[in-house]
């Protein structure tokens, strides 16, 4: 990197503005990949990078014939943009709290089919929710358990709805429902049509998909002995892998039920091959205000009618 006797001066609005653009068309790849993110001609995307590589000193990125791609310096300002970014969100969302308007935004991260299932309550918390906060916008994501939980404790996210099978000390829980999980075949797969005991003696043996995740004694207790060849976190994907004959694997009854009863998939060894998965809605530990995830947990609580205790 070279070093230039050069000096910044303040930053302003304008500046701002033109590294998230810089920013974005970095997260896009390219000029022409980031004018639909923002809403403007290749040429003004092209104007905004020459003048803020000139408002800095730098050159932030080579374009040409061999691709776009970020300099040494680029890499540099792009990851302290970030940072910016984010703290100017952080900022704007704690002041916001502590006015008496509410305001801002509510993040709500998901793993999959929870926010249309009826136990939890998902449609009633979101309507009941934005009654009361006319102004804050919702955004929704869906990923993963453990993906969910680090989104949490890096404030990426307000509140999370999962499925869990620990506790970690920096998250406050919820509990909302349990799952108890069955293990199934496609109709083809030859665990179909055997005995329940011959099913017990033999599922071992077969291809298993799995979560891929550390389980828990009891989802342990159930996989260590199998044959786990196939990792396949959410339900869909593992669904169609059971339904491909080849594989095996544990799904939440009620999720499974349907294809059960068109005969798609049959219960493997109902009486040994279970287990119980809680789903629970979770956020972070911090004194921190945040209006709109405290009223949401209040409406949560409000909602829903008996908050059982977990399981474990």
């Amino acid at each position: 990197m070279s070093i230039k006797n050069y000096s910044l001066g303040q930053v302003g609005d304008y500046e701002i503005k033109q590294l998230k653009v810089f920013k974005t068309v970095v997260d896009c790849g390219g000029f022409s990949a980031a004018e639909t993110s923002l809403n403007i001609g290749r040429s003004t995307i092209s104007l905004h990078i020459s003048n803020l590589e000139s408002r800095l000193n730098l050159v932030l990125c080579k374009r040409g014939r061999a691709g776009f791609s970020l300099t040494e310096e680029g890499v540099i300002i792009y990851k302290m943009t970030e940072n910016l970014i984010e703290s100017l969100d952080e900022f704007r969302t704690t002041v916001n709290n502590l006015n008496s308007s509410l305001t801002g935004k509510l993040r709500i991260a998901l793993s999959d089919k929870v926010s249309l299932d009826p136990r939890s309550h998902f449609p009633e918390l979101i309507q009941r929710f934005s009654i009361e906060a006319l102004d804050v916008s919702i955004t929704t994501n869906i990923s993963s358990m453990s993906n969910i939980e680090r989104m949490i404790l890096n404030d990426e996210a307000d509140v999370g709805f999962i499925p869990y099978h620990r506790k970690l000390d920096g998250l406050d829980y919820v509990h909302l429902y349990s799952d108890n999980c069955y293990l199934y075949c496609g109709k083809s797969h030859p665990l179909a049509s055997l005995s329940e005991v011959e099913q017990s003696e033999q599922a071992d043996i077969f291809p298993a998909t799995h979560a891929g995740l550390k389980p828990h004694e009891a989802v342990s207790h159930q996989i260590s002995h199998m044959n786990l060849t196939a990792i396949s976190y959410f339900y869909d994907s593992r669904l169609a892998l059971i339904l491909s004959g080849q594989y095996i694997g544990f799904l939440p009854e009620a999720y499974a039920q349907p294809y059960l009863e068109k005969g798609d998939i049959a219960v493997v060894a109902p009486n040994e091959r279970s287990y119980t998965l809680g789903v629970a809605v979770i956020s972070k530990k911090t004194a921190q205000p945040n209006k709109p995830r405290e009223l949401f947990l209040k409406v949560l609580h409000q909602t829903v009618d008996e908050l059982v205790v977990a399981p474990y």
